[in-house]
Order: structure tokens, then sequence, then C-alpha cells
């Protein structure tokens, strides 16, 4: 179900961010224009915690499982946004589509939360690695797949008849979300809840709240925002612009595109997601996470270089499988740490999210300022950029203390003065204190 709930995400973003971005960028739409797309529907991606985090985190009682009915109902929310793409008059009205994808972001930023949990309450701690690597694979395996066939077919068959394959293939991908039970003695499909000691009770909404904060407000947690946040927005600063300007002065075919960052995305995030993962299980995450942060700003470096010597053309394939692979691998060792980082704390769904919607934020941040900033630096200095805030993330988890909390000390258990002066005896019956 986990593989599944990622391949369903993957699918759609394919068909948006990818085969859609370079099909409009085909057809002159600026980047700017595109951005500004981009960043309308991942809006709710940046407040997640807010929308969705306290309500799984507090939910209790379902008899389809505790949070597999929101799994549900977010699934379905989402099937009924997707059809909404057969109401859009075209590909070029960009707020209709906007506004369609932000209805779905919405619905799939509550599937991600519920699965999140899930993932916290079923997935031990020594397991996380390749749980991660199973959520990545099936994400890029939904990418590409998005990204390669529907690139195809707006180029061949149009927006609409694209759109009808999407929304077909989403409930295809859909189905094991459906289907699969979180826990043996759930209901299959039920409104109703549970009754006696199985109904667990909510923890009240200040008191969650007021865990929540102190949980955000430790230092490590600071650390991990900033560094979520500076790595994806250095990320998205130079992806899109690299894309469209392959599309429009490299002169490079959209569908073309698509495939080739397709099959970039699905080879490295099947075989590499596996082995990222297994590393992080057997040595912990901060060894594979510092590794990729070091090789991932070796690449962006190099791609400055290549880009300054005119070979941005030429040198395409290159440069995509330098700024694609490398970085694509990093959520798989991030998110062990940050699962790590909130685990056993009150709100522990809340505060993963938390991190994951700062991580949103960066892309959408850095999606939206590239089409403002693409007149105006050139893409080797944005490589350069994004090499550097690459470097100040591998420094800073080098470092497990400044990431990750301290494991809690357990706590002293009180013995009453008098307790030498008893006798044995009366210690043999087991009266202490």
């Amino acid at each position: 179900m986990f593989f599944a709930t990622y391949l369903y995400q993957g699918l759609v973003a394919g068909f948006s961010l990818t085969a859609l971005a370079n099909h409009l960028a085909a057809q002159g739409v600026s980047s700017a224009e595109v951005g500004l797309h981009f960043a309308v529907a991942g809006l709710p991606w940046t407040v997640q915690p807010i929308l969705w985090g306290p309500l799984v985190d507090r939910a209790s009682g379902f008899a389809m499982g505790r949070r597999r009915a929101w799994s549900v109902l977010a699934i379905l929310g989402c099937h009924l946004a997707l059809a909404g793409l057969l109401l859009v008059p075209g590909e070029r009205s960009l707020g209709a589509l906007g506004l369609v994808f932000l209805a779905h972001s919405t619905f799939a930023a509550l599937l991600d939360t519920a699965c999140d949990r899930m993932v916290m309450d079923h997935v031990p701690q020594g397991e996380l690695g390749r749980m991660s690597a199973c959520t990545r694979a099936g994400f890029v395996a939904g990418t590409s797949l998005g990204a390669g066939l529907f690139g195809w077919l707006l180029a061949a068959y149009g927006f609409r008849f694209g759109a009808l394959c999407l929304l077909a293939a989403a409930i295809f991908a859909s189905l094991p979300i459906l289907l699969v039970r979180e826990a043996p003695g759930d209901a299959f499909l039920s409104s109703a809840r549970r009754v006696g000691a199985d109904a667990g009770r909510n923890v009240p909404f200040g008191r969650f709240l007021r865990r929540l904060g102190l949980g955000l407000r430790r230092p490590h947690a600071l650390r991990l925002v900033a560094l979520c946040f500076a790595v994806d927005a250095a990320l998205a600063l130079f992806e899109l612009p690299f894309s469209v300007d392959l599309v429009q002065a490299q002169g490079w075919d959209a569908a073309a595109l698509s495939r080739l960052q397709a099959g970039l995305a699905f080879a490295g995030g099947t075989v590499g997601a596996v082995a990222i993962g297994s590393w992080c299980d057997r040595a912990g995450p901060l060894p594979a996470l510092r590794a990729l942060f070091l090789a991932s700003a070796a690449a962006f470096l190099a791609t400055a270089a290549l880009i300054a010597a005119g070979l941005a053309g030429s040198a395409g394939p290159l440069i995509l499988g330098f700024t694609n692979v490398l970085p694509g691998l990093l959520i798989v060792a991030l998110v062990p740490a940050l699962m790590q980082a909130s685990r056993g704390r009150a709100g522990a769904a809340t505060q993963f999210e938390v991190f994951m919607a700062v991580m949103n934020l960066g892309s959408v941040a850095g999606g939206a300022a590239s089409g403002a900033l693409m007149p105006v630096l050139p893409l080797s200095l944005v490589a350069i950029l994004a090499g550097l805030v690459l470097l100040g993330a591998a420094a800073l988890v080098r470092r497990p203390e400044l990431i990750l909390p301290r494991p809690r000390e357990p706590r002293a258990i009180p013995v009453h003065r008098d307790a030498s002066a008893r006798s044995g005896s009366d210690l043999g019956r087991g009266e202490i204190g």
C-alpha cells in the first residue's frame, strides 16, 4: 500500500510537473507563467501540517483503521479533483489548470499525511531506510511513467485525451489504497467508529499544539527546518529554467525531454533508492546523507562549468543526469533522518509533515523565483549557488547532534531515605519504599 500511495502521487506529478510543463514550454509559454502554475498547485503542500497534521495525529476510533479512513477519503477527493481536468477548455487555460491541481494537491496532502503516520505506526526503526526506498521507488516509477507516457500522449493526441488517460491510470494505481486494510481486524469500508477499549481517545487540541510547539522549538528541529527549505529551494531554482532553456533556446523536443527525464529518474529512483535505503538501515541515515550532499554539490559545480563553456545543449543529457539522479536520492536518506527526529513525540506525524512542508515550500519558492531570476542570472551562476547550498548541508550533517535529538535518559526511580535501614527479610518480601 505504501508503494501504491507514492506511485499514485508520482503519476500525477509526472503529468503536471514534467509532461505538461514541457508541453507548455513547447507552445511558447514563458517559464514565469509555468512557474506560477506550479506555485499555485504546490500551496497545499506548504500548509500540509496545519491542514491535516493535527487531524491525522489526533484521530482515533475509526472502524476502518485509525489512519486508513483518512487515506480512503483523500483518494476519493483526489479522483474527483482530477475529473475537473475534463472541464478545462485547454492546456493554455493556466488559471483553470492551477485551480484543478490546487484542489488535487489539497487531498493528496491528506493522503500523504495519513500514509506517513501509518509508516511511523507500523514500520520498525531499523527498516525505515528500506521503507523510504520503497516509497521513493513508487514515486519515481509513477513520475517516470507519467512523464514519459503523458509527454507522448499530449504531443500526439492533445490535452483532453491525455487528461482522460491520467484519470483512468490514477484510479487503477490507487486500488491498493482502497483495498488493503491497515490491520487485520479493521472494517473494509465503513463510516462507523469503534466502541470499547479499541476506540481510543483524542488528545485535547490545546495540549497537542503545546507539545508540538515545544518539539519544533528545539535547536535541532530549527536546523532541520532551515536545511529542508534551503536544499529544495536551491534545486528548484535550477531545475525549471534549465528545462525551459533546453526546449526554447537549445531546440530540444519537449516529448523527448520528458522521456529522458523519466528514464533518468527511474534509473536513480529504483536501483539507486534500494541501495541507499539498505545503506541507511545498516549504518544510519546520516553517512549516506552526507555522501549524497557532497556528490550532489560536486555535480552542480561540474554543471556550472559545462554551461559556462557553452555546452548546455550538447551536454544536456549529462547535466540532467548530474542534477536529477543524485539530488533525487537525497530524499531516500533524508526521510529516515526526519522520521527519527520526529518519532516518539507528541504530534509525530505533524512534526514530520512540518519538515516535509518546509521542503515543499522551498520547492515552491525556488520554482516561483526561477522565472523572475532567469532573465537576470545566468544558469551557470544558479548552478554554483545550488552547489554551495549543498556543500553547506553536507557540513551540517557531519555532526549528528546538530540535527537529531539526544536520546532520552531513563528517569531515576525515587527511593525512600529509610530503604537502606530495612531488614533483609523486608527486602526479600519486596517491600521497597
